[in-house]
C-alpha cells in the first residue's frame, strides 16, 4: 500500500462519522435534478431509436440500388457506425464532465443530438443525389453517436450522485424508464405516421416527420436540463482537486484516458462485460426487432413497429420496481436474475416470433430479462468508480462495450441469419454475452445501500443523517474506515474559502 494511502487509512480508522460529514440532499432539488436527467435522456433515446423503427423504410429511401438481400444489412451498418464513434465521444465528453461539470456536459449532448436528428429529416434521398445520400445519413449518425458517448454515462453519474444511498437503485432506475419510454414514443410516432400517412407517403416524405420532431422536443428537453444543479458529490470533489493541485494522489485526481486505464482497469473490464450483456439483449429488442420481424417473418412495417410497443411500455413501468427491489436484495442478485432469464427465455422467444398471435408474448419474454438488466445499470455501474473520475471511466467502459457489442447487435444478428440460414441465430449471440456478464458478476462488489466510492454517505433528510451517525457501528453497509474524511474536510474548507494554498 502506498504511504499516502496508508496514512489516510490510519487517519480514518481513528475518525468517527458525524452529522456534518453526511451529505443531505433535499427532496425538491433532488426531484428537479432527476426530472431533468430523465426527460433529457428520454429525448436522446427517442432521437436514437426512431432510426431503428424506420430501418425498412430507409432501405428504400437511401439504398435502393444495393442488391435487395443486402439492403437491410447496409442500413443497419448505418445504425452500427454511430456506435463506432461513441468511444470517441466518451473519451472527450466523459473527462470533460469530470472537469467542467455534469450539467454543462449533458446540456451539450442534448443540443448535438437534437440538431443531428433534425438534420436527418432534411437530407436528400437516393432519388435526388444517388449514392451520396447514404453519406449524409452516416455523417448525421456519427454526430448522434458522438453525443450519445457522453449522454448515458453522464446521466447515470449525475443521478447516482444525487440519490440517497439507500434509494439509489430506485431513483437511478427512473432514468432508464425515461430511456425506454423514449424508445416507445419513437415507435408510437413512427406507427402513427404510418397509419395517418400510408406507406406511399411515408416513402415519399413522411419518414422525415419523426426526425424533424426532434427539434421542438429537444428544446423542451434542453429547458429541463438547464434547470438542474450540479451534484453535491461533484462540487465537493472538484473543490478538493482544485485546492490540492498537484499535492493530491494521482488516483484521486480527475484523470484522462491513460490514467483511467492505469488506475481503474479492473472495474472498467467488469463494466464492459455487464454492459455487453445488457445491450446485446436491449438493442436486439428495441432497434433490431422491427426489421427482424419484417425481413425474416413477413410482418408489415406497421405490425413490426406495434409489436414491440407493449413490451417497451411494460418494461418502462416495471423498471422502477426492479430498481427498488435492488435496494432491498442488492444489485448482484438482480443482475443474476437478468442473466439466468436471458439464457432460459431467449431461444423460446425467437421461436415464437414466427407465429403472429404469439409475437407480443415473445416480446414480453425478451423484455423480462432486459428489465432486470437495465433497472440497475444506472446505480450499479457508476458505483464501480470514484467520484473524481466517475463520468470519464463510465463513458469509456460503457461506450467501448456498446460500440463493440450492443450497437452492432442488429447488424451481426442479421448477418448470422443470412450466413447460417437459421432464423433464431441472433438468440445465441445474446446468450453468449449473458454468460460473459455472469463471469464478470462474480468479481463485482455489492454496492447497494453503500456510499459511492470517494464520497461520504448521502441521505434524504437531516433525521436520516442523525440515524446513520447513531447506528454507524452496527450498520453492515457502512465501512467508516473507508470514508474519505480528509477529502471531506478539505472540500468543506475550500467551498467556504478557508482552504490553505497548495504547497509547492
Amino acid at each position: 500500500m502506498p504511504d499516502e494511502q496508508r496514512g489516510a487509512t490510519a487517519l480514518s480508522d481513528d475518525r468517527r462519522l458525524e452529522v456534518e460529514h453526511v451529505t443531505v440532499v433535499e427532496p425538491k432539488p433532488m426531484r428537479t435534478a432527476i426530472t431533468g436527467a430523465v426527460v433529457g435522456n428520454g429525448m436522446e433515446w427517442y432521437d436514437f431509436g426512431i432510426y431503428g423503427y424506420l430501418t425498412a423504410t430507409m432501405t428504400t429511401v437511401f439504398v435502393p440500388n444495393v442488391p435487395k438481400e443486402w439492403q437491410l444489412v447496409v442500413v443497419l451498418a448505418g445504425f452500427a457506425v454511430s456506435f463506432l464513434v461513441r468511444p470517441i465521444g466518451g473519451i472527450i465528453l466523459g473527462p470533460l464532465g469530470d472537469r467542467i461539470g455534469r450539467q454543462k456536459t449533458l446540456a451539450l449532448t442534448m443540443i448535438m443530438m437534437s440538431l443531428a436528428t433534425g438534420a436527418i429529416g432534411v437530407l436528400p434521398t437516393s432519388a435526388q443525389v444517388g449514392n451520396w445520400a447514404i453519406v449524409g445519413l452516416i455523417v448525421c449518425r456519427m454526430i448522434q453517436g458522438f453525443s450519445t458517448g457522453g449522454e448515458y454515462a453522464g446521466a447515470t453519474t449525475f443521478v447516482s450522485e444525487y440519490a440517497p444511498d439507500n434509494k439509489r437503485g430506485f431513483l437511478a432506475s427512473i432514468l432508464d424508464t425515461g430511456s425506454y419510454l423514449g424508445f416507445a414514443v419513437g415507435a408510437a410516432t413512427v406507427a402513427l405516421c404510418q397509419v395517418l400517412l400510408g406507406q406511399e407517403t411515408m416513402l415519399d416524405w413522411g419518414w422525415r416527420v419523426p426526425f424533424l420532431l426532434a427539434l421542438p422536443l429537444g428544446v423542451i428537453a434542453l429547458y429541463f436540463r438547464l434547470r438542474i444543479e450540479e451534484s453535491p458529490a461533484f462540487e465537493q470533489t472538484k473543490a478538493v482537486v482544485d485546492a490540492a493541485g498537484d499535492d493530491i494522489a494521482e488516483g484521486r485526481q480527475t484523470l484522462g484516458l491513460g490514467g483511467l486505464l492505469r488506475h481503474h482497469w479492473r472495474p472498467i473490464l467488469i463494466a464492459i462485460a455487464l454492459v455487453g450483456a445488457t445491450n446485446t439483449a436491449g438493442y436486439s429488442l428495441t432497434s433490431y426487432m422491427p426489421s427482424y420481424l419484417e425481413g425474416n417473418h413477413g410482418y408489415t412495417a406497421l405490425q413490426a413497429s406495434v409489436a414491440t410497443i407493449p413490451a417497451l411500455v411494460a418494461l418502462s413501468i416495471a423498471v422502477p420496481f426492479v430498481g427498488r427491489l435492488s435496494d432491498r436484495i442488492g444489485r448482484k442478485p438482480v443482475y443474476a436474475i437478468a442473466i439466468v432469464s436471458t439464457i432460459l427465455l431467449t431461444i423460446p422467444a425467437y421461436m415464437m416470433m414466427a407465429t403472429p398471435s404469439l409475437v407480443w408474448i415473445s416480446m414480453l419474454m425478451l423484455a423480462f430479462s432486459v428489465t432486470f438488466y437495465v433497472a440497475i445499470s444506472a446505480s450499479a455501474l457508476p458505483a464501480l468508480f470514484p467520484t473524481a473520475s466517475r463520468y470519464g471511466a463510465m463513458a469509456i467502459a460503457y461506450n467501448i462495450s456498446v460500440s463493440l457489442f450492443g450497437g452492432t447487435a442488429p447488424m451481426i444478428g442479421e448477418l448470422l441469419v443470412k450466413t447460417t440460414g437459421i432464423t433464431i441465430a441472433p438468440a445465441f449471440y445474446t446468450m453468449t454475452f449473458a454468460v460473459l456478464g455472469g463471469i464478470a458478476l462474480l468479481t463485482m462488489k455489492e454496492s447497494a445501500k453503500k456510499p459511492l466510492p470517494g464520497s461520504m454517505p448521502t441521505v434524504g433528510s437531516t433525521q436520516e443523517a442523525h440515524d446513520l451517525v447513531a447506528t454507524q457501528e452496527e450498520n453492515p453497509h457502512l465501512e467508516v474506515s473507508e470514508l474519505p474524511f480528509d477529502e471531506h474536510d478539505a472540500a468543506t474548507a475550500a467551498l467556504s474559502g478557508d482552504a490553505p494554498a497548495p504547497t509547492a
